[in-house]
């Protein structure tokens, strides 16, 4: 099974830390961010498509071919959004498949990755405070996802989803549609996908530990260090 792992982006917000390193090459607790993430991918994930652009040449570096014991593939992302540096990565992978997507500046556990692996198709939620300042999901009677609705100002529940979604490769069959602010972000894809597939949210308390600004680094030290025992 295959893993698509988002990391091209430009991590603003991280800035001066990304001026010369990209995001996903950070080091959180002696580790780089990627190397957290390969390091809690489950057995079933035998293979990564890394989508990069900016640095991606450092990325490239790091990883070679084969990282942590599993083939790496390469996938040229695009400024434009999120959603069209996804779609980079589907002549990799076959019709059928299924496909973990993670995001290059989040930080999941193995625990959680399992959880989502146990459903055909899942999303790992997180209930949240702030549901008009998040990506939250509305319910089908049957308990499945029907829809992401973001930053709504009458947020359909206080659910949110969370980098780490397990899909199949019919998602590359939807085109992404432009936000009023002019990016396309991979939700507007994956909404096309939850209304034709049956799509569980995995609830979990911890959830995955975001890279957002230099603040959150030793913020997230500390939530591994009290994990880890």
């Amino acid at each position: 099974m295959k893993a698509i792992i988002l990391a091209a982006g430009r991590g603003e917000r991280m800035m001066p830390l990304t001026r010369d390193m990209p995001k996903p090459l950070l080091m959180v607790a002696g580790k780089t961010v990627l190397g957290h993430i390969f390091e809690a991918l489950p057995e079933e994930i035998d293979e990564a498509i890394i989508v990069v652009k900016y640095l991606g040449e450092k990325i490239r570096a790091y990883c070679g071919d084969n990282f942590h014991g599993r083939k790496i593939q390469y996938a040229e992302g695009n400024i434009r959004g999120n959603a069209f540096s996804f779609l980079a990565a589907h002549p990799f992978v076959e019709k059928g498949e299924r496909i973990m997507i993670l995001y290059g500046d989040e930080i999941p556990s193995r625990k959680n990755m399992e959880k989502c692996l146990e459903y055909r198709y899942s999303w790992l939620c997180k209930e949240t405070a702030r549901p008009q300042s998040a990506g939250v999901a509305r319910f089908r009677r049957d308990g499945t996802i029907e829809e992401i609705a973001e930053k709504s100002l009458n947020p359909p529940s206080h659910i949110a989803a969370i980098g780490l979604m397990v899909m199949g490769a019919r998602v590359f069959d939807f085109l992404p549609e432009q936000n009023q602010n002019g990016e396309y972000y991979l939700t507007s894809i994956l909404n096309k996908f939850l209304k034709e597939e049956k799509v569980y949210a995995v609830l979990t308390r911890d959830g995955s530990r975001s890279l957002t600004s230099p603040a959150d680094i030793p913020i997230i030290e500390e939530f591994l260090e009290k994990s880890s025992h």
